[in-house]
């Protein structure tokens, strides 16, 4: 006899993509019917559109309209439904008959949270849970396991860590018509009044939004990227890390980070499609770990923050430095707004703002301004607006890129201090990149447009910009905050120091309950020594 017929409903959330989808297999395998959901909160979009989220929501809403056209090919559609998930899917499952329910797993501590809750409420209606994951290149609970049952908070441990593990899974195949045409769904008349794809303007956002996104979102769009990114064949064979130039500032047409945060690129198809490349320009040596900086960089943040709900916080985080930040508001609004006066920051948060993607060096610039460097804000602030205007930011990797630019976990050289002048100067020396995102400046001279307030006045009539009318005059004199700043940090570090037994440098890099394992005794002394030293160098020459 055969067993009951199985409805199935794949719920889609990150993993936007028909390729390498394990948990959309598990749907179709022996189902007779196969619904396709994702839920939006059009409470999430109202609020973004009132404080400049457009770009994201573009993203993804054309995800989502790639992936429906893509399950039209196949005979399929993708049901939009609206609300939170514990509202919506009681409903969804005793209107469907629903039996089955898929979904990839979701390591980070939100996620696994209302998972269990939809977990719960499809138990009592006696829908059967599978979830497969998919979103990261290994499990990110045996990196702990392997690393004494904590994860590593260090780099360099954790690459000695995967180096050991086996490889990860290979990719399932994509889906096919075939699969899809044995569990077809209704698809009813009325389905894009009742399921479709919102516009911008539907959520809230006005209707002079800027023009053709610099990111097209969707899965289509994501393949073609891998293509073109490893048509480079030379820079797979010698592979080296990249060199910052002037053109590295703008968005790369083979540009990927969006579309593994969305899920719309497989991680595990990225890797091994480099993995083969490179074995095979390379006569079948195996690829150097760095190569997958990008994604084992966002797996190192996944397993740092997969057990910790705290993560995104300073209080109560165990990894987190206790740093007394200040609050200065107005400081933060000029810093969000690309108005500190300061042209690098500036151009580079207005890149964020108008298309939602800065190159990392260009973070490193904003992150150390806004709180070690210059504005000693908290590193809480722009885990929000980075929240809010970046697209490739989620909860583990924009909160722990930010803990580490600030030197709150992970990375202590607190001494190294981002010059908003020269580092922009050393990058970009005729200015280009300003003048693009700040066309206020762009009559400015190169040798003033980094620090325009120092130009002469006739200077600054010919350009046609005053400081202070037309530009913002600087909000803070950098030598003197920056000075002042790495006081801060050294006091700090002393403090913790005098705490815990440990270097300056290194007293934060792993839990407080565990002792580095490079230090002790004779050896802490001499990295203290050598972190004095260094702070003392690093005055002069970051400055």
């Amino acid at each position: 006899m055969e067993g009951p017929a199985v409805s199935s409903v794949h719920w889609f959330r990150k993993g936007l993509r028909l390729h390498d989808n394990p948990a959309l297999l598990a749907a179709l395998r022996g189902a007779r019917c196969v619904r396709c959901v994702y839920i939006l909160d059009p409470w999430f979009a109202a609020s973004s559109s009132s404080s400049g989220g457009v770009n994201r929501w573009r993203f993804l809403l054309q995800s989502l309209e790639d992936l429906d056209s893509s399950l039209r090919k196949l005979g399929s559609r993708l049901f939009v439904g609206r609300g939170q998930p514990a509202d919506v899917f009681p409903r969804l499952f005793k209107e469907w008959g629903v039996t089955r329910l898929t979904f990839q797993y979701y390591s980070e501590p939100f996620g696994k949270e209302r998972d269990a809750a939809i977990m719960k409420l499809a138990k009592e209606a006696g829908v059967e849970v599978i979830v497969e994951s998919s979103h990261t290149l290994y499990d990110l609970d045996k990196i702990i396991e392997l690393n004494g049952n904590s994860p590593p908070l260090t780099y360099k441990r954790f690459q000695a860590i995967v180096s050991r593990m086996e490889l990860p899974r290979r990719p399932v195949p994509s889906i096919t018509r075939q699969q899809m045409e044995k569990c077809r769904a209704e698809i009813k008349s009325t389905h894009d009044d009742t399921y479709g794809v919102p516009s911008l303007e539907e959520l809230g956002f006005p209707r002079d939004n800027p023009g053709a996104a610099v990111w097209p979102g969707g899965e289509t769009e994501a393949l073609a990227r891998l293509d073109r990114h490893l048509e480079r064949k030379a820079w797979v064979a010698h592979y080296e890390r990249p060199r910052m130039n002037a053109n590295s500032l703008l968005a790369s047409p083979t540009g990927l980070s969006p579309y593994l945060r969305f899920g719309c690129l497989s991680c595990r198809l990225f890797y091994y499609r480099l993995r083969e490349l490179y074995q095979k320009v390379k006569k079948n040596s195996p690829p150097p770990l760095s190569l997958f900086g990008q994604l084992l960089w966002r797996e190192f943040f996944y397993t740092a923050a997969t057990n910790n709900p705290k993560f995104d916080q300073m209080e109560g985080n165990p990894i987190c430095v206790q740093i007394p930040w200040d609050k200065n508001p107005e400081a933060l609004a000029k810093w969000t707004e690309g108005k500190t006066g300061f042209p690098w920051i500036d151009a580079i948060m207005t890149q964020l703002r108008q298309e939602g993607w800065i190159h990392h060096l260009a973070r490193h610039a904003v992150a150390c301004f806004l709180t070690r460097g210059d504005l000693w804000n908290s590193w809480e602030c722009g885990v929000k607006v980075f929240d809010e205007l970046l697209l490739d930011a989620d909860f583990s990797v924009n909160a722990g890129s930010w803990m580490w630019l600030s030197c709150s976990a992970f990375f202590q050289q607190f001494f190294h201090c981002y010059c908003p002048v020269g580092f922009g100067r050393r990058t970009d020396p005729s200015g280009d990149y300003v003048r693009r995102y700040l066309p206020v400046l762009k009559g400015y001279p190169s040798r003033y447009i980094y620090e325009p307030w120092n130009a002469p006045e006739s200077v600054q009539k010919e350009a046609k910009c005053i400081v202070g009318v037309d530009y913002p005059k600087p909000v803070v004199n950098h030598a003197e905050a920056s000075r002042l700043n790495i006081e801060r940090m050294k006091q700090t570090y002393q403090q913790l120091s005098r705490y815990r037994g440990l270097s300056p440098r290194l007293c934060a890099v792993d839990s407080p309950k565990r002792k580095h394992e490079d230090l002790d005794g004779e050896l802490c002394k001499k990295a203290r020594l050598q972190c004095v030293q260094e702070m003392e160098r690093a005055a002069k020459d970051f400055l």
